[in-house]
C-alpha cells in the first residue's frame, strides 16, 4: 500500500457499525482503547467519521459533545497496515474542524498513544482537571476505577 492512495473521509452510516466495532474492538481486545458494543456506535454514530480506501475502511474516530464548549476525541483507530500513513492525522485534522463547526474551544482525548496526540497539539492535563461527566463512560470500562488511560487537551 503507498502513502499516496486515495482516501477518502466521511460521515458513519448505519451499514458500516459492524466494521466499526470490528476495528475498535479489535484493538479493545488488546487493551489499546474502550471497547463499544453495537449500540452504544448506533447511539452515537452521528458522532463518528471514517477513513475510506476502496470501500475499506482504515479508520474511525468520533469528537463527542461532552459540556458546553467542550468535546472529546474518542475511538480513534487505524487499520494496522495503513499505521503511520497519514490516516490518524487526517481524522484528528477532521475532527477538530467538526469540533470547531459545533462552536467547542477545547478538546481532549484519554489516550494510550501520547506522542501521536503530542504531534497533534495536544497537552497532557491531569484527568481530575476535566469535568465529572466525562467520566459516564469509565462506569463501562473493565478498568474501572483504575484507569491508566493518558489525558491530553487541545485549545481549538
Amino acid at each position: 500500500m503507498e502513502a499516496s492512495q486515495p482516501i477518502e473521509l466521511r460521515r458513519m452510516t448505519v451499514r458500516d457499525v459492524p466494521r466499526m466495532a470490528n476495528l475498535i474492538n479489535g484493538y479493545a481486545a488488546l487493551g489499546q482503547m474502550l471497547p463499544r458494543s453495537q449500540h452504544k456506535l448506533y447511539q452515537f454514530l452521528r458522532d463518528f467519521v471514517g477513513a475510506w480506501h476502496d470501500e475499506e475502511l482504515i479508520g474511525v474516530g468520533a469528537v463527542a459533545l461532552v459540556w458546553e464548549a467542550l468535546g472529546e476525541i474518542r475511538s480513534l483507530a487505524v487499520v494496522p497496515d495503513w499505521r503511520r500513513r497519514g490516516v490518524g492525522r487526517q481524522l484528528i485534522n477532521y475532527l477538530l474542524d467538526d469540533a470547531r463547526e459545533l462552536g467547542l474551544t477545547r478538546v481532549f482525548a484519554l489516550t494510550y498513544q501520547p506522542e501521536f496526540f503530542k504531534s497533534m497539539g495536544f497537552d497532557f492535563i491531569e484527568r481530575e482537571m476535566l469535568p465529572h461527566k466525562i467520566w459516564g463512560d469509565c462506569l463501562d470500562c473493565p478498568k474501572f476505577p483504575n484507569c491508566d488511560e493518558i489525558a491530553m487537551i487541545r485549545d481549538l
